[in-house]
């Protein structure tokens, strides 16, 4: 069970990673790449963005180094609710294709949160 969420758990770091670097380093890319980035103020989406990489640490580095592992489920759920607002705000702009993506994101994040509380 525990290669199985460290596997998880490195595919949503690297998803989480992918979307958090474009959002808070990458932002004209973002934009060009995703609708709702251009309807939402540059700082939130930057916020967003850095927010989802300090998640993305959060899921690897308390489980890998043993010190305060209570930390990855916590940063794991948090995540989940981010993508969970974000699939809101694309329901509410008629984005269904993005919000199946959301629901992957989603379903990785819940499995890391369930498997390491």
């Amino acid at each position: 069970m525990n290669i199985t969420l460290w596997i998880v758990q490195g595919l949503a770091a690297l998803a989480f990673a992918y979307g958090g670097w474009l959002k808070a380093f990458q932002y004209e890319k973002a934009r060009s790449e995703w609708g709702w980035v251009g309807t939402v103020p540059r700082a939130f989406v930057i916020f967003i963005g850095l927010a989802e990489l300090i998640g993305v640490i959060g899921l690897i580095l308390p489980e890998a180094t043993g010190i305060a592992p209570i930390w990855t489920p916590i940063a794991a759920t948090t995540l989940a609710a981010v993508v969970l607002l974000g699939a809101l705000l694309h329901l509410s702009r008629k984005e269904y294709k993005e919000v199946g993506i959301n629901l992957v994101f989603i379903a990785l994040a819940v499995i890391v949160a369930v498997g390491r509380f």
